[in-house]
Parts: C-alpha cells; structure tokens; sequence
C-alpha cells in the first residue's frame, strides 16, 4: 500500500474498515528513508520540557509527507504528553505551517483553546535551529501505593459518585449516590456533594489519614484544569472549580489530599495488583480514558488524553465531534467504534437510542451469535493491535489493561483474542514485550476506590 509516496505493508486490517491506515505502522515506513534530522520539543508546566529526535525526508517530492508525519507526530505528543509551547527544531517550512495551524483561528484552535485552557498561557509554535533547540526536563511522580492508615477514596463519575472507606487496604465501607454535575451550573452544588461524600466515609473510620480523588479531567496539583465535571460551570466561576478539592478537604480538618486523572488511578490499581510497573490501562467506554505508570510504579505528568490522539492516518476517517478532528484515539477505543461499525456490518440501530443503548444492543447481538456483531468487535481488537504499535513507540509499556463497558462479555473477549492473534503476526517482538489483557482478579479486589485511597502519603 502506499500513502502520501511512502509505501508500507498491513497484513490485517480491520474486517470493517479496511481503508484504515495505522499511524504506528506508517511511522516504520516513514522513517526508512529519512535522513534529515529534525528535533520537536514540548513544554509544559513548571519548565517541563519533552525532547523528540527524529529525521525527515526534505525532499520535495515527499513534502506533503513530511508535513502529516510532523503534524500528526506533534499532535500525539501534545495529547500524550501535554503542553503550550511547541519548538520546532530543524525545518523552518515546516514550523511555519504549524504556526498557522495552531492558532485560535486555524486548523488546530481546538487544541490551542485546550491547552490555554489547562495552563492558563498562550500556546505557541517555536520556529529554531537544531542546535537552538532545549534541553530535556522530564521528572515523573510517585503517588499512590500508600496503604497505611485510614483513608478515603473518592470516583468522581459524572453520572453517580463512589466513595469508599478503606483502613490498612481494606475497604470497611462504600457507597454510589446519583449526582448531575455535568448538568449543574452552581459551583457548590459540586463542593457541597464532595463533602458530603467525604463526610460520609469519614464517619465510618476513627480518624482520617488521607483523602484520594479519581476524576476525569485535566489536573495541574489538585487543580481541575479542564474537566467535563463542570463544563456548565461559568468561567468567571473558574477560580472557585481550581480549589475545589483542596477546601473540601479542609472540611475535614488539616488533611492530605492527591487528586489524579481516573487514567492513572486505573493504571495504578493494575500496578498494584499486578505488583509492578510499566502499565497502561485504557478503558474503553463513553470515550477512550488511558493512564499510565511507569517501570517505578509513579506516573509522569503527562495528560495521557489520548481520546484525542491520532491513531489512524485514513484522510476520510470519522471526526470527532468536539475536537473536530479525524481519525483520532476516542472514535476507535469507546462505545463510538461499535456504532460506527454498525452500519458497515449490516446492523441498523435506532436513532432514537442512546449511545449506551446502541452498544447494548450490538452486545445482545454477539451474545447470540450474530456473525455481523462479531466482525465489529474483531474491527476494533484489529485497531487496538495496530494502535499497541503506535502507543509504544511513546511509552514503556510492558502490560496494557483493557477495560470498561465496551470490553464486557463476549465483544470483550473477542476484541481481545484479536488483538493478540494480530499483534503476534505482524508485530511479533512487541507481542514477546507488551502483555495485553483484560483486569485480573487481584487487580479487580484493588479497584479504583482502594487505588484512590492509596494516592496520598500519610502525615507523619
């Protein structure tokens, strides 16, 4: 197959998509003939800064293919890794095209919008020589694994809150109360439902220890950022959002407390439970939610939101509705892939349904039998092996965790026996490496809110 003058080789594509072209793949046939060396370099919050070495063709007949190499390279590293200055080391032309590209006005704004959103600067692409280029400053950090003590874990959903009561790693008490935050406006709605929750499993232990928060979002310290928790939250309310967990806490007295995206608090309970590191878990539900942890068990600082990062080069692939752009992370690995596959199966599911009814259905179907409904379910363990190529190119990953209502029942197994059966013909080194699977039991007994509970270092 070729793409943009560089030809490479795909044995098994998806059995419903098969213009899928797999960005991982595509990068090893790129960078085959690339001679000209080029550096992209991300900055974040407090000096953080991510260095990537690679090369490109320079050449005119390859121009447009060094341009969706670089562009789709710096779009991974800006959703994996996170950031708000972009240094472009190398190739003026190149940078120049970026520059216009993410701006509030260009082909990017959503992402400029985000990440000014989430480090409150403005975003900027850096056009610079090779040797211009700055220096690495990467540091990771250790949360979680602290059992000791009495302790309070809370999952912050946005359908139902979980909170949980756990002494020396033993949940005492749990409980699941139905809030609507994404709908709610009022800043102390939330506040007042984060206490009471806290209050709540407080009252259950002798003393509190520590309080750990698993929420979806963007978070600088304990700091939401960005999160879909409060998007009817005005933004003149914002300061009000940005504390809101710390005073929770402080409801409570002089209390420790770590809040961390629900991605990492997942890839944290699979390192404790499988007593190591190197883990990614990637739960697979309304959207596409990852964490990572890495070979010392802490977790790096990265946004790891990669619902947003391109998986498929595929130019006619399905957009995705709020970021506006294509082929990306979150319409290959959620409940979105099973409804997109649908119609290609042969399987017309009702307008009027939900998005979790849609997957229900298809579900009910695989549970039956229905060969349609398997071949949406063996597309997506098709993407998820080609996407292991790509997500370890940027990360150590030695066990990847799949999980989430997507992954449940038959459809789960059959996207994983997929997966591993692609993964040890076409990338047989990475399937010696990388151990893809779904929760195991001892992982399953640590769970979020143990895994939550665990995140804050006790006072001494």
């Amino acid at each position: 197959m070729n793409y943009l003058g560089i030809a490479y080789s795909v044995k098994n594509l998806p059995l419903l998509d098969d213009k899928f072209i797999p960005f991982g793949l595509w990068i090893d046939a790129y960078e085959k003939g690339a001679e000209k060396p080029l550096v992209i370099a991300i900055e974040r919050d407090k000096g953080k800064i991510s260095v990537h070495h690679t090369k490109i063709h320079g050449t005119a007949e390859l121009a447009e293919a060094d341009y969706r190499y670089v562009e789709r390279y710096v779009k991974f590293l800006l959703w994996s890794i996170g950031g708000f200055r972009i240094y472009i080391c190398g190739d003026s032309a190149l940078a120049q095209r970026l520059q216009k590209a993410y701006t509030l006005e260009g082909e990017r704004k959503f992402d400029v919008q985000f990440m000014q959103d989430v480090y409150e600067v403005p975003f900027e692409v850096i056009d610079c020589a090779l040797e211009d280029c700055p220096k690495q400053n990467e540091s990771s950090v250790s949360i979680g694994g602290h059992m000791e003590g009495c302790r309070i874990g809370f999952d912050a959903g946005g359908s139902d809150r979980k909170v949980s009561a756990v002494i020396d790693g033993k949940t005492v008490y749990s409980e699941e109360v139905v809030w609507h935050p994404k709908t709610e406006s009022d800043p102390q709605y939330h506040f007042n439902g984060i206490v009471e929750a806290f209050k709540t499993a407080a009252s259950k232990m002798p003393r509190v220890d520590g309080i750990g928060v698993s929420s979806a979002g963007v978070f600088i310290g304990n700091s939401p950022m960005v999160s879909s928790l409060f998007i009817k939250v005005p933004r003149e309310k914002r300061d009000l959002v940005k504390t809101i967990y710390d005073r929770a806490a402080l409801e409570l007295g002089d209390v420790p407390i770590v809040v961390a995206n629900d991605g990492d608090v997942t890839a944290l309970a699979g390192a404790m439970g499988l007593e190591c590191g190197s883990v990614m878990g990637m739960a697979m539900g309304t959207s596409e939610a990852v964490g990572y942890v890495d070979a010392d068990g802490n977790v790096l600082g990265w946004l790891n939101e990669l619902a947003f990062a391109p998986v498929d080069l595929y130019e006619d692939a399905m957009a995705d509705e709020w970021s506006t752009d294509l082929g990306v992370g979150c319409k290959y690995f959620s409940q979105d892939a099973v409804i997109k596959l649908a119609p290609v199966a042969g399987i017309e599911l009702a307008d009027s349904l939900t998005p979790a009814e849609k997957l229900k259905e298809v579900q009910n179907l695989v549970q039956k039998g229905d060969e349609r409904a398997q071949k949406i379910f063996a597309s997506i363990g098709a993407y998820l092996a080609h996407t292991m190529k790509l997500y370890c190119r940027f990360y150590d990953v030695h066990h990847m965790i799949v999980l989430g209502r997507v992954m449940s029942g038959i459809g789960g197994s059959i996207i994983l026996d997929t997966c591993l059966k692609i993964m040890a013909e076409e990338y047989p080194e990475l399937a010696k490496k990388v151990r893809v699977m779904l929760p195991d039991e001892k992982t399953r007994r640590v769970g979020q809110s143990v895994a939550a509970a665990s995140l804050p270092e006790a006072k001494k």
